[in-house]
């Protein structure tokens, strides 16, 4: 035998107990049983970013990262693996992710956050009605600039504006009630120091009742408030201080009352508390579904029960999860 056919079955053999060790620990992962209730759905993509439980249809509202869209699952008395229906596929959208959702009750809408998902040239806010599906309106966010931008999570007051985060470009678009960028909010403390800090910026965004929004800045976990109620809202953003745990990676944000928090993200999820307005906060709960390959993006409430939803959906029928979390 030649040193040289040696080292040629050698190395093939290296590659392939290389290439073993992660696709073992995949499957490892994937055949793990929660230890909390899941929700089972197959899909037509791999990827569903954002998923909002919708009380009055009682069903969960999923976008669709991959090709844009939105879906439903309706969940079943049984445990089987549910089905999702696509809702809303825009063709002049078509290429652009859809990613954060809201559901503005009071007008029985959807809000949807869409961006140009790998050359963050394009950004818009959409909005549909929950009973027939028509767009209501097209918000177009990133205009004729050069610069990047990447609509990531959107929120609604109680007047019916909209806030959608950039996480690129490090600001706040508002869009009032009728889809007309109203405009941009911005301040020094959405860009921390390190540039790698700043690779993903604010994203996961919520409205508090008492006139305020809470963010999330993905790669350095500040917790932002900033106060809508009192003049230029650029000047009324303050850093909450958060102790008892790191909110680096947190993703997504969901307000569970007016003093807590869940922040979604990856490798666990938190459970954040505030006893003084969102002065100051802490890390009071931490769960993880163990499912660390399939990346937890947002969370959303169904019946006083917190479920995360997972980024990617596995095998050849896409099957997607979302999982209770309890902290």
């Amino acid at each position: 035998m030649s040193p040289s056919f040696c080292s040629g079955r050698c190395s093939a053999a290296l590659f392939l107990v290389i290439s073993a060790v992660p696709i073992a620990y995949l499957i490892s992962l994937e055949l793990a049983v929660p230890s909390t209730h899941v929700f089972s759905y197959q899909s037509s993509g791999f990827f569903r970013e954002c998923a909002k439980w919708d009380d009055v249809g009682r069903r969960f509202l999923v976008s669709f990262m991959d090709g844009g869209g939105v879906g439903e699952i309706v969940p079943k008395d049984s445990d089987d693996v549910l089905e999702e229906v696509t809702l809303v596929k825009d063709v002049d959208l078509a290429g652009n992710a859809s990613l954060g959702i809201v559901i503005d009750r009071v007008r029985n809408r959807l809000l949807v956050a869409v961006a140009d998902l790998l050359g963050n040239r394009y950004s818009a806010l959409a909005a549909y009605d929950l009973s027939t599906w028509r767009r209501l309106f097209l918000a177009e966010l990133s205009g004729h600039s050069k610069e990047k931008t990447f609509a990531d999570d959107v929120a609604v007051d109680e007047q019916g504006n909209a806030y959608v985060t950039d996480a690129k470009a490090s600001k706040i678009w508002k869009v009032d009630v009728n889809g007309k960028l109203v405009n941009t909010i911005t301040s020094s403390l959405f860009t921390p120091p390190g540039w790698y800090n700043n690779l993903v910026t604010l994203n996961g965004i919520v409205y508090h009742p008492d006139g305020f929004l809470i963010v999330i800045h993905t790669f350095s976990g500040y917790l932002y408030k900033i106060d809508l109620t009192n003049g230029d809202v650029s000047n009324q953003v303050t850093v909450i201080d958060v102790s008892g745990g790191t909110l680096r990676f947190g993703d997504g944000l969901e307000l569970l009352s007016p003093t807590k928090i869940v922040v979604a993200g990856s490798s666990s999820s938190k459970l954040v508390e505030s006893s003084d307005g969102w002065r100051t906060a802490s890390v009071t709960g931490w769960f993880s579904s163990g499912m660390v390959h399939r990346l937890v993006s947002s969370a959303t409430v169904k019946e006083g029960r917190v479920y995360l939803n997972h980024i990617v959906g596995f095998g050849s029928k896409k099957k997607h999860v979302l999982v209770e979390a309890v902290f």
